[in-house]
Formats: structure tokens, C-alpha cells, sequence
């Protein structure tokens, strides 16, 4: 027997569904190792923030490529931004389903699930938060992948529930509450400051409320 074989398989989620990446899987495939590059160095120049009155020549002397490499990837600046935004929470997402495996509850699964999926939010920075605000489009991006998490949060809650893992509850609101902790505590921290980060905050509260859903 393969190792693959004998691998436990992660779960799967029917019904639910990633959102459609704004760099289809083709044209990802068709970069070169120059543009893949490019796009690294773009998600490090981005998550940092700064970039809302930056042109796409000064963006592209910034990542030290050629302005026709940026246009090569994205035909706008707003456009590239979300790209590489969009590039990014998709891979942490595909890292989060990638942490589970058959060997895990539901439980155990959700919660290793939610502290994978929270990382997408750790190097937020303010001057981010307020550039990417102001990209047409930013709200609906990060809408659309939150719903996906509270989409995966509320089908492993379902099976918690029926696995009797957990207490009866409303799992859609549950699910609701759990997902958007990494957003929420985001947004807080940048409006309000606090101490701690992000993601260490939205873990923490995550912790606290399934253990108050664990039977005893």
C-alpha cells in the first residue's frame, strides 16, 4: 500500500465552496518564475501598507521589476492589489483545510481549522487596513473568503453536533460568531490598538467559546 494511501484523508466539505480566485488557476500556471517572484515581493510591499498613493511605476520600481511585468499580471493598479490580496488568503485558506485530517474529531478539526484560517489576518498593519479600504472592490473580497470560513466552521460544527462532541446549539450563529473573530479582532486592533495580536486575540476567544461548547 502507498503512503498515500495509507495517509488518513481530510474532510471534505460538499456544498461548500472556496471563492473563485481573481487569478484563475490557468493563468497562475502560465507565470513565469520572474512574475511569481514579482508577486511575493508585491504581497510583502502590500500587507505592509503604503501603497495608496503609489503609481504602478513607482510600485514597480519598489519590487525592482519592469513596469510591463505588473501589467502583465493585473491591468490596474486596484486590480493588482486584489490580486495579490486575493493570492494570499487563498493560500492561507488551502493551508487551513490542509492542517485537518481523518485523524482529528470535528472538534478537533475546527478548532485546528479556525487557528489556520486566523493567520490571515496576523501582518495586518494599519496603514494596510486603511489603504485597502479605499480599493474598490477590498470589501466584497474579504466578505466573499470570510463567508467561505464561516461556510467550513458551520459544517464542522454540524458534525460536532451530531458526533455529540458539542452541546445542541445554532450552529449557523455559532459558526457566524467563530469566523469572524479574525476579521473582527483585526478591525479592532487597528481602529482601537490593544495589546496582543490579531490573531492571538481571535484564538484565544475561539478557545474560550468551544470549550463553553464541549460537553463535559
Amino acid at each position: 500500500m502507498s503512503l498515500a494511501a495509507q495517509r488518513p484523508a481530510r474532510p471534505r466539505f460538499p456544498g461548500v465552496r472556496a471563492p473563485r480566485p481573481l487569478l484563475a488557476a490557468e493563468a497562475e500556471g502560465r507565470l513565469t518564475p520572474r512574475q511569481r517572484e514579482v508577486l511575493g515581493a508585491l504581497e510583502e510591499l502590500v500587507v505592509r501598507g503604503g501603497f495608496a498613493d503609489l503609481t504602478m511605476a513607482q510600485i514597480a520600481a519598489r519590487v525592482n521589476c519592469s513596469l510591463r511585468t505588473l501589467y502583465e499580471i493585473s491591468p490596474s493598479k486596484d486590480e493588482l492589489v486584489l490580486t495579490v490580496v486575493d493570492r494570499r488568503l487563498h493560500r492561507i485558506g488551502r493551508a487551513a483545510i490542509a492542517s485537518l485530517d481523518a485523524s482529528l474529531t470535528p472538534l478537533g478539526a475546527l478548532r485546528a481549522y479556525l487557528q489556520a484560517a486566523n493567520e490571515a489576518v496576523q501582518p495586518t498593519t494599519q496603514a494596510f487596513a486603511r489603504d485597502f479600504a479605499g480599493v474598490p472592490g477590498a470589501k466584497r473580497l474579504l466578505d466573499a473568503h470570510e463567508a467561505y470560513v464561516i461556510a467550513v466552521t458551520r459544517s464542522l460544527l454540524e458534525r460536532a453536533r451530531a458526533e455529540g462532541e458539542i452541546r445542541p446549539v445554532d450552529t449557523a450563529a455559532v459558526a457566524y460568531v467563530l469566523g469572524g473573530l479574525g476579521r473582527e479582532f483585526s478591525r479592532r486592533q487597528v481602529e482601537l490598538g490593544g495589546t496582543g495580536s490579531a490573531k492571538a486575540n481571535a484564538d484565544a476567544v475561539a478557545e474560550i467559546l468551544l470549550r463553553g461548547l464541549a460537553k463535559d
